[in-house]
């Protein structure tokens, strides 16, 4: 049987397990509540949908894009960017269109490191983060982070502890999965401390626009000399209900941008033209379908936090994202995250992802994403009530 290198590099995905699961139950005819997976069940807003469709219907647009993404695209981008961080960006090589944040991570790794170079990435992490960079044959660093962590000491002590020296800094906030926040401070000294050290940061934030409770998302390009060893990966995924577009960013270091671009040329054509077109109606857009997304997910974030309270489940309410990392009550602790996910899912009927999927310090913790509306989240937290009182019993 043949064996591939990178492919042994990568572990079984968690989450596989439960879906798994959650299929046999409800080919079973159950009514399972899916928290699992960040897919926004919302349709994108008509204005933006409307632009596609009129733009699909010009037969010029059917033809091979731009794989750095179309100038249009690429000025929207950086006009959102100005209105919002007061940020000023050159749209011609400080900013370029990926096929999803997740594309872009993927081939940005393969662009900028080279087999055996060091990764510092967090752990817990949105999947690709990691990953990403050990497809590209590069080391990661595990960095932990956790409610309970100071995450820049975290930082500092890795650069201190690590040998080789680490070529590149993730950073993810709003958190996947943790939905912790940091302030601008926090990006200022993470900028200093890259210079200092030779580092390359890269920045994710695509939950910028999901916040509650007056906090606002700051980005690391705000910070004076960013540019020079960073770069800020966005997406229209959540902001505005487009996951299946596509739809991702990257700004910052030209030279960086430059080398994704280069691979790019290689690999891809860019996305349907048609669909930039759109999305940067998006960009330029009227805004007030974001405030209502927004809305939408505080209060599923609102009705769950409320419930999960009410039977004794401690979770910490978030401040941004469409997620709720909840720490599994002491009583289930022992189970680990994947046992509480599968028992929680065959009993309540309730899935959500297991925290070890993310990494081994999310083992204490489960994440659930705010993607049921209110009705469904009411019949979710009665499942739940009813495992966890079984539990306890």
């Amino acid at each position: 049987m043949r064996e591939f290198e990178k492919i042994k590099r990568l572990p079984p995905y968690v989450f596989s397990i439960v879906n798994d699961l959650k299929m046999q139950l409800r080919r079973a005819g159950d009514d399972v509540i899916d928290f699992g997976m960040g897919n926004p069940d919302q349709p994108t807003p008509q204005h933006i949908v409307d632009r596609l469709c009129e733009a699909a219907q010009d037969g010029r647009n059917h033809r091979y894009s731009l794989s750095r993404g179309i100038p249009g695209l690429r000025k929207a981008l950086c006009g959102w960017y100005k209105r919002k961080f007061d940020v000023d960006l050159d749209p011609e090589t400080e900013a370029i269109v990926t096929i999803g944040s997740k594309e872009g991570l993927a081939h940005l790794a393969v662009a900028i490191t080279s087999p055996g170079d060091l990764i510092l990435c967090p752990n817990p992490a949105y999947p690709i983060h990691p990953y990403g960079f050990i497809i590209a044959g590069a080391d990661i660093r595990h960095v932990p982070m956790g409610p309970d962590r100071d995450y820049f000491q975290e930082i500092t002590d890795a650069v201190r502890d690590s040998w080789p020296r680490p070529k590149v800094l993730i950073v993810n906030f709003p958190s996947n999965p943790t939905a912790q926040v940091v302030d601008l401070d926090f990006y200022v000294k993470v900028v200093d401390f890259a210079r200092e050290n030779d580092l390359i940061v890269i920045s994710d934030i695509a939950y910028a626009e999901i916040t509650f409770d007056e906090y606002k998302c700051p980005s690391i390009m705000q910070v004076p000399g960013a540019k020079d060893v960073a770069v800020e990966f966005y997406s229209l995924s959540k902001t505005y209900n487009m996951p299946g577009w596509r739809m991702g960013f990257m700004v910052g270091n030209a030279e960086i941008v430059a080398a994704l671009a280069k691979v790019k040329s290689y690999l891809d054509y860019g996305t349907f033209q048609p669909l930039q077109i759109a999305a940067a109606v998006a960009l330029n857009g009227p805004q007030e379908c974001v405030e209502e997304i927004r809305l939408r997910y505080q209060s599923r974030r609102d009705t769950m936090i409320s419930g999960l309270h009410t039977m004794g489940w401690m979770a910490e309410s978030p401040k941004a994202s469409m997620f709720i990392w909840a720490k599994i009550p002491d009583e289930f602790k022992a189970l680990g995250s994947l046992e509480f996910s599968k028992q929680l899912l065959i009993q309540g009927k309730v899935a959500v992802s297991p925290g070890v999927g993310f990494g081994s310090y999310g083992d204490d913790y489960v994440r659930i994403a705010l993607i049921e509306n209110e009705h469904r989240t009411r019949q979710a937290l009665r499942g739940i009530r009813n495992f966890l009182n079984a539990g306890s019993d």
